[in-house]
């Protein structure tokens, strides 16, 4: 029974080869990469649309965040 290879012990066979066996091995796997992306499920995405509906953010709370994060700027270990 054959050990699977690791990515990095595939990485360090493909530096043994050619320039040129390097472009033949693109070659050959790429229809397979593309066919595996074509197959490959859409990741659904939640809209952001209405995020922050409901929530009432004034001028005054993003003033005090605002704030807070630039309070101490410059710090002196910067």
């Amino acid at each position: 029974m054959q050990k699977a290879m690791t990515l990095d012990e595939i990485v360090e066979m493909t530096k043994q080869l050619s320039l040129l066996d390097k472009v033949r091995l693109i070659e050959k796997i790429t229809p397979q990469i593309e066919s595996e992306l074509s197959a490959a499920q859409p990741v659904q995405r939640t809209p952001l649309r209405g995020l922050w509906e409901g929530l009432n953010v004034t001028d005054a709370d993003i003033d005090e965040v605002r704030a807070e994060m630039w309070g101490n700027f410059p710090s002196k270990d910067v």
